[in-house]
């Protein structure tokens, strides 16, 4: 299990390190185009993904924080139980990692700090973090497990 762990931390280091670099060089709404789609721009999200209930008043982050950590102690449940294999427990990982993460910029700031921002012809996908992606890619990662690993054990 120990090696499962060590890739949530990762993900929590690496996301943690690159939110700091972001707080201490851009300014709100500052953007930095770095190619024709892809933008470094400091955002907030007082929301979950897509900003969602980022306008209810307040008692969303305690509500996404009780969310995160009662999520987290599951992973681990479920990291303790497929510790051994291998797919699952890095998509859980990962998960895992950028759910506390994004735990971290809500107690220490009040919301999440995003700041990758990918545009394609005027049209610009929501700003995300690095927690955010390790979700995305989690959860990929068990979907690809649930409709391959699982259907193996079930021939």
């Amino acid at each position: 299990m120990t090696r499962w762990l060590i890739l949530a931390v990762g993900v929590i280091v690496l996301d943690q390190l690159s939110k700091f670099w972001i707080l201490a060089n851009f300014q709100f709404m500052e953007s930095v185009p770095v190619s024709s789609f892809f933008n470094l721009v400091l955002v907030f999200n007082s929301g979950a993904a897509f900003s969602f209930l980022a306008d209810a008043g307040g008692w969303q982050k305690w509500f996404f924080i009780a969310l995160a950590l009662g999520v987290s102690l599951w992973l681990l449940t479920l990291l303790r139980q497929h510790a051994q294999e291998r797919l699952l427990p890095i998509a859980l990982s990962l998960i895992l990692g950028g759910a506390i993460g994004n735990v971290i910029d809500r107690v220490r700031l009040d919301v999440v700090v995003d700041f990758l921002d990918f545009h394609f012809a005027g049209y610009h996908f929501p700003a995300f973090n690095v927690a955010d992606s390790a979700i995305s890619i989690g959860v990929a990662l068990m979907l690809i497990h649930q409709f391959f690993c699982s259907a193996k054990s079930h021939d």
